[in-house]
């Protein structure tokens, strides 16, 4: 299809690929909304987003198709900025005036009120129901016309992430830190054991030796009858004695004491990282880097 022919069905638009006026890529087309009242081409949903997981409105006023692209007269800023509406649901005329003034443009003449009475999606692929025509002649050639009154707020906006299309990472932190636990018990008993002991004690008896003194001349004794006699001693000797005496010989008790040592802990923790589809061709990944690359 040449450069600025019209649209013959709104199925047309769908799955172009949407660029701003400076040339800026800003998603793909996924629906198209017709005006209730004239059945022309308003405006048309495009996938925006790191994943392209948003759908935002943009309008259709002094576009142009070039080949597969959809040349839009907005700016991309201004698309990301756009009042958040749910796609694949009728436009009533608050949301619509919502969006008229967000993009600086004036309602469709023609219709009451605002300026709008409405606008219904066609669907994924599928023509608008009551329509007669999709679009027919009335294309997006006819609706570039009778916009020309219009003109775009020249707003940039700010480049920062919409909140929408954030996702937050998370990751696993290792803290090693100590309890007490009970493992084991220590016990202290007395038991009997029996040893040799081996002592030295000296020990005495008395025996029996023969003693002969001469009687000395004038020393008075008595003479002694002759005949037999006996006369006899007694003699007496120690003998070891022993005795067991039990006496206390030392204390004995359990204590504990507390003994640190540093011991190498080792687990293994889980990070969340992006990826994300390089335009260029390939996949990269990141983790937490809040100023990695922006697409």
């Amino acid at each position: 299809m040449a450069k600025g022919d019209v649209f013959d069905t709104p199925e047309a638009l769908t799955g172009l690929t949407a660029y701003d006026r400076a040339g800026d890529k800003i998603g793909s087309v996924q629906q198209v909304y017709l005006d209730d009242q004239t059945g022309r081409p308003e405006w048309v949903t495009v996938k925006t987003g790191l994943f392209g997981m948003k759908e935002s409105f943009v309008p259709l006023a002094g576009a142009r198709r070039e080949g597969d692209d959809l040349k839009v007269a907005t700016t991309k800023d201004v698309v990301k900025e756009a009042p958040r509406v749910d796609a694949d649901q009728h436009l009533d005329p608050s949301q619509e005036s919502e969006l008229y003034a967000h993009y600086g443009l004036a309602p469709t003449q023609g219709t009451p009120g605002m300026g709008t009475a409405g606008q219904r999606p066609t669907g994924r692929g599928q023509a608008a129901a009551g329509t007669g025509t999709a679009a027919g002649a009335q294309g997006l050639g006819d609706a570039g016309r009778t916009t020309g009154a219009r003109e775009y707020a020249m707003r940039s906006g700010d480049r920062g992430d919409d909140k929408a299309h954030e996702m937050m990472l998370s990751e696993e932190q290792l803290h090693v830190g100590t309890q007490e636990e009970e493992v084991g018990r220590a016990r202290l008993r007395k038991v009997v054991v029996t040893e040799d002991v081996t002592t030295s004690v000296p020990v005495s008896h008395e025996e029996v030796r023969v003693v002969r003194e001469p009687v000395r001349e004038g020393e008075r004794t008595r003479a002694a009858k002759i005949g037999e006699e006996e006369t006899e001693v007694t003699l007496h000797a120690e003998k070891p004695v022993v005795r067991k005496e039990t006496r206390p010989v030392e204390r004995v008790r359990l204590e504990t004491e507390k003994v640190t040592e540093t011991q190498e802990i080792s687990d293994k923790v889980r990070k969340e990282r992006v990826e994300y589809d390089d335009p260029k061709g390939g996949t990269r990944g990141r983790g937490r880097d809040p100023k990695g690359p922006r697409h």
